[in-house]
């Protein structure tokens, strides 16, 4: 099941950048590469930082074939996609928890500290759309909007909170990931955001 939802985050990942890129009017090589660092960018980075090259999806190019599976459905119907964007909305929600623990586990594999594994499993499941939104010339969403990698740092705290504990695996990776797709839908339906920097700037 971990490994499906890898594949779900990572298409819709793909998908979410291609859709971004068409909407800037991007000719098909810029949507095809917005695609691809949405969905691979916060990995890659995390590989590099840790090491491991080549980087994970230059071993598994399966990758390579979900990525552009999500470029062509978003080409031939991102007026269809993004009727759905709510559904959209809700598997890029899923990648993001399932994108964290597969950065907690790398780093767990090269035997780092607990506070690294989260940053790396933050880097992970957000970094790729900060990329996108630089692109793209815009703020990153991530910094600005949503309550987005702020919950995966949670998540992480949670994750190694749990690993303390007798509870299983499988219950740790569905705790974790629960925890981080729950609270980001409910702060999306709440609108809930981190204080704007301006609350610090005195009024003139």
């Amino acid at each position: 099941m971990f490994e499906y939802l890898d594949i779900i985050g990572t298409l819709v990942f793909a998908i979410s950048g291609a859709l971004t890129a068409i909407y800037k009017k991007m000719d098909l090589f810029g949507v095809y590469v917005i695609a691809f660092v949405t969905a691979l960018g916060g990995g890659t980075l995390r590989d590099i930082l840790i090491g491991q090259t080549p980087v994970g999806w230059m071993h598994h190019t399966q990758y390579i074939y979900i990525i552009t599976a999500g470029f062509f459905l978003s080409i031939l119907f991102n007026r269809y996609l993004d009727k759905l964007r709510k559904s959209l909305f809700l598997f890029d929600t899923i990648g993001l928890g399932v994108f964290t623990l597969i950065g907690i586990e790398k780093g767990l594999q090269h035997e780092l500290s607990p506070m690294i594994c989260i940053v790396l499993g933050t880097l992970t499941a957000s970094f790729g759309g900060v990329i996108r939104d630089i692109l793209c010339n815009e703020i990153p969403v991530l910094f600005h909007k949503e309550i987005y990698a702020t919950l995966c740092i949670v998540g992480g705290i949670l994750f190694f909170l749990l690993q303390k504990t007798s509870i299983s695996k499988e219950m740790l990776y569905i705790c974790t990931s629960g925890f981080i797709i729950l609270f980001r839908l409910v702060a999306v339906k709440y609108n809930w955001s981190l204080p704007a920097g301006t609350i610090f700037v005195k009024k003139s």
